[in-house]
């Protein structure tokens, strides 16, 4: 099943799991699992003025078909870590899936406080505060992987 997101929803999300967690901190800053953590770690440092902003780049997802539509879960690949056990740090991915990418920056971060948009059954427990909940087969459609294009009209479809 596809659900997707709209760059609104997307904002409303970040600014929701921003009031979230602007009591449990304070915090010295934010470290974003690239890429999908990047575009929420931007609107939850402002809502929540941090300046201090790391990354982790993991890639765990590749194409699985020419036209990159589908993807599919592999290998992690770490291409760059950050220092230390994430004490006082928010660690933040746009969604937790199967747990793969989270069961792993987790063993290397295991103090930092682990915030998620979305969170899928399997990965649910390896987060500690996410906005919504979405069935482990549901495949989310970021704003940033999709264009605007012409819709047939439900009438003109072929059935």
């Amino acid at each position: 099943m596809d659900f997707p997101v709209s760059w609104d929803e997307l904002h409303r999300n970040a600014r929701a799991l921003s009031l979230r967690l602007l009591d449990k901190g304070p915090w010295k800053g934010i470290i974003a699992i690239t890429r999908g953590g990047l575009v929420p770690a931007a609107i939850l440092a402002r809502e929540m003025d941090i300046r201090l902003i790391d990354t982790i780049c993991v890639v765990s997802y590749g194409k699985s078909d020419k036209g990159g539509t589908q993807a599919r879960q592999g290998e992690l690949n770490v291409l760059k870590t950050v220092e230390g056990d994430g004490e006082g740090m928010l660690l933040v991915d746009d969604l937790v899936d199967t747990g793969k990418t989270a069961r792993y920056v987790r063993e290397l971060l295991p103090k930092a406080h682990f915030a998620t948009l979305y969170a899928k059954p399997a990965g649910k427990p390896l987060v500690d505060t996410f906005i919504t909940e979405v069935s482990q087969d549901t495949w989310i459609r970021f704003p940033w992987d999709m264009a605007y294009t012409f819709a047939t009209p439900l009438a003109d479809q072929e059935k």
